[in-house]
């Protein structure tokens, strides 16, 4: 797996990601279904122009296949609303591409070039029933830490990971056990 800047050259390969509905329904109300190839341009664009004004360890890349050379996905580390103090690990694999391990090992990456870059922690935020996410955020490392609605206003698990935790295997209940009735803020 490799991660590189998205480029104008990405176009097509960046709309069979967030133009698939079974990939882009988790993503709202971050994000809505890019419905053709006009939007997607628009928006790969504006990625191109913020990375070059996005102080790093902040961006979105790509996730390249290595043995193929196939776009497989993509991932970002941005800011969290509303107060856009505490940094997310977003990641989308195409759907062509899930259960190969890409999600998990990107998202571990960018964890990586979060900390090295001085960040102390990092989130996942997925909507409670996305359980590909939930695997994900498990296998980069993060704990599940409760449910929120201080995100993006949509009730969410929220997974952390810890610059002194990074590849030290966690031993977490699965969400659906630890979960209650009531709303944690976290």
């Amino acid at each position: 797996m490799q991660l590189a800047p998205w480029t104008m050259s990405d176009v097509e390969a960046a709309l069979s990601i967030f133009g698939d509905g079974e990939v882009s329904r988790w993503l709202a109300p971050a994000m809505d279904r890019i419905p053709d190839m006009a939007a997607m341009q628009h928006l790969v664009s504006r990625w191109v122009a913020d990375s070059a004004a996005i102080e790093p360890p902040l961006g979105r890349w790509k996730v390249t296949d290595l043995a193929g050379g196939h776009t497989v996905g993509a991932v970002s580390l941005l800011p969290l609303p509303p107060d856009d103090i505490d940094f997310e690990i977003g990641v989308q694999i195409a759907r062509g591409w899930w259960g190969h391990g890409y999600a998990g090992e990107a998202g571990e990456a960018i964890a990586h070039y979060a900390f090295d870059a001085g960040a102390d922690e990092v989130f996942a935020v997925s909507r409670p029933a996305n359980q590909r996410a939930a695997a994900a955020a498990r296998r980069m490392g993060m704990d599940w830490v409760g449910q929120t609605d201080k995100y993006y206003n949509t009730r969410l698990d929220v997974f952390r990971l810890r610059r002194y935790d990074l590849d030290v295997p966690a031993v977490a209940a699965s969400p659906e056990s630890e979960q209650t009735d009531e709303l944690t803020d976290i």
